[in-house]
């Protein structure tokens, strides 16, 4: 019995620390900076340069609920999307977005397809 009690008390003070080192990393992130770096969506009042149109970004996902309920998160979805794919291409901005629902189906729930849909520019 005593074999034993010397064997726990080891086992059970390193899962004891490796749990409280997991819970204490879990919340260490960056997103927030690589979200800073992503290029802004401009209305046409923002354009004050030249700029030459790179190509449409068209992103589409589905998603639960009829097309005429878009939420603010899917507004934000989309937005983020758009400016990532943005990114991935050297965009400099995106200019005329465009999120949508589209194409409603009903199986046992209804559900739609989200569509984000921008111009990326590159400025002269």
């Amino acid at each position: 019995m005593t074999l034993s009690c010397k064997v726990f008390r080891p086992t059970v003070l390193s899962l004891m620390l490796l749990s409280i080192l997991s819970f204490s990393n879990g919340c260490a992130t960056t997103g927030s900076k690589a979200v800073d770096n992503l290029p802004p969506i401009l209305s046409q009042e923002e354009l004050q340069r030249p700029y030459d149109k790179m190509g449409v970004i068209t992103v589409q996902r589905e998603r639960y609920g009829a097309p005429d309920d878009l939420k603010a998160a899917d507004y934000e979805w989309g937005y983020r999307v758009l400016r990532q794919e943005a990114a991935k291409m050297g965009a400099d901005a995106v200019i005329y977005p465009e999120i949508k629902g589209e194409r409603e189906t009903y199986i046992l729930f209804p559900s739609s397809e989200m569509t984000a849909r921008g111009i990326a520019i590159k400025f002269r």
